[in-house]
């Protein structure tokens, strides 16, 4: 949905084929350079950066609608995906004023009943996905967009600061019930990169010698009978996240692979 004419006849007719008032946010965590990265949009004629999103289709299962969405964004169809939380509380998702002016910035025609004006719920998503795989769409309402360490957040558009922190929570509440570095590591990995990505998901040093332990008893992960060469007399062992146990993880939130 890129020309003008599409957008504006969603913004007319929209309400037909897509539920008013309930959209969702994507917070979309990628790792690199050992930083824990968030994907931002960058919004045309408002000046501002926001999160990956869009609206439900009347007729579609609530998580087919976050992959889709994400699907369009980033061009990913196998990714973990966590629904989160729902937002409602913030001024911008009540009333008309602020959807007026968003559109009157993109010379939409707008009426008094159209169903953009009402209050409007977000649903909460965040997903894990290794940014190198990433192929950013931009549409009718973004021109750029950047990965950003996630302890350097800009200020968001509307109430989308709160949607982040919230995610970070929810992301560092889970990170020993989940296999959250199934899609932000390598398929082989070391235990160093594994414990450096959870002390850079936490924002704290974790002792590797209890974090080894506490991971191989949860049994999400698994010691391969294969060795890195990273240098004279260095050879770590390999691991990989036990696949049926991830699965299983997976079952327990929200799964989908296309």
């Amino acid at each position: 949905m890129n020309s003008f004419e599409e957008v504006n006849y969603f913004v007319q007719n929209g309400h037909q084929d897509y539920l008013p008032h309930i959209s969702i946010d994507c917070v979309i965590f990628g790792y690199q350079q050992q930083q824990l990265k968030i994907l931002l949009l960058k919004w045309k004629g408002l000046n501002g950066w926001g999160l990956p999103g869009g609206f439900i289709k009347r007729r579609e299962p609530l998580s087919e609608a976050a992959y889709r969405i994400l699907q369009e964004k980033t061009s990913l169809n196998d990714l973990f995906l966590q629904q989160f939380h729902v937002f409602g509380d913030s001024p911008y998702r009540v009333g008309e004023r602020s959807t007026r002016e968003f559109t009157e910035k993109f010379g939409l025609e707008v009426q008094a009943d159209n169903w953009l004006f009402e209050r409007t719920l977000s649903i909460g998503y965040f997903a894990l996905m290794d940014h190198v795989k990433v192929n950013v769409q931009t549409d009718f309402f973004t021109d750029d967009y950047q990965w950003w360490d996630a302890s350097d957040v800009p200020q968001l558009l509307f109430d989308q600061n709160e949607v982040v922190e919230k995610a970070l929570l929810t992301l560092r509440l889970q990170i020993y019930h989940q296999p959250i570095g199934y899609n932000l590591l390598p398929e082989k990995f070391t235990l160093p990169e594994i414990h450096t990505l959870y002390e850079t998901i936490l924002g704290k040093e974790l002792d590797q010698r209890n974090f080894s332990k506490k991971l191989m008893a949860l049994g999400l992960i698994q010691k391969l009978n294969e060795q890195r060469s990273i240098g004279a007399h260095r050879s770590p062992f390999l691991y990989q996240f036990e696949k049926e146990k991830y699965e299983q993880a997976l079952k327990e939130g929200i799964v989908h692979t296309y």
